[in-house]
């Protein structure tokens, strides 16, 4: 591995100073050049059967058996998504987070999802209020025609807004409330979507097995 925890903290660090804040119709922060060159790399590279899912619902939870996260045993098995995990984890990046973002997160857990869309996927508007404290969807595929994959913004249940454009390493952030609606309009995937949905969640997670540091809350 040529990258380090310190390059990753230093990388997302620079990527939040440099980040950009949307006001309409939510709080949405882009985030570009989030992690190192090198992180991103070894992320794509990352070894897992791409399973046939089924997209009749438009939510991730009916695919639940074949999702995949940065839970205990990857982080054992793989380097890059300890890392990564252990970067969301470290205080000092927690502290940052809070900083820009105006959020508390003492008491949350961490949950990162690797996820891979492809052709059919869907997904309906949703705010993720509730047990989640914190969203980041961040993008790593960098096929030709990844530009157009970009999570969609709605202005609210009904309406759509925009989808945001799509690049290898950016991420867009928010805070979950009310109004927060996203989701994924149907549209052609020629290709793997790759990317990580990066979430602090409260005690209340049902699904310890998801969580990378399930016994590790998040401190002051």
């Amino acid at each position: 591995m040529a990258y380090s925890l310190v390059d990753c903290k230093n990388a997302f660090t620079d990527s939040l100073i440099r980040s950009q804040k949307i006001d309409d119709p939510y709080p949405l922060w882009q985030i570009d050049n989030v992690f190192p060159t090198e992180a991103v790399d070894e992320l794509l590279d990352i070894k897992t059967k791409l399973t046939t899912m089924e997209y009749a619902l438009g939510r991730r939870e009916e695919n639940n058996d074949k999702r995949g996260y940065f839970d205990v045993d990857r982080r054992r098995n793989v380097p890059a998504c300890d890392t990564i995990s252990n970067l969301f984890q470290d205080a000092d990046t927690v502290q940052a987070i809070e900083e820009k973002f105006s959020i508390d997160l003492a008491g949350t857990y961490l949950r990162i999802e690797f996820s891979q869309d492809s052709d059919g996927f869907w997904l309906e508007p949703h705010t993720d209020l509730g047990v989640k404290k914190f969203t980041m969807l961040l993008g790593l595929s960098n096929d030709e025609e990844a530009h157009s994959w970009g999570s969609s913004i709605y202005r609210d249940k009904d309406t759509f807004h925009h989808n945001t454009p799509y690049k290898s390493n950016r991420a867009f952030v928010f805070v979950p409330s009310d109004n927060t609606w996203h989701g994924f309009n149907a549209r052609t995937i020629n290709g793997v979507r790759k990317g990580l949905i990066i979430n602090y969640v409260t005690e209340e997670w049902r699904a310890r097995h998801e969580l990378s540091f399930p016994s590790n809350p998040i401190k002051k």
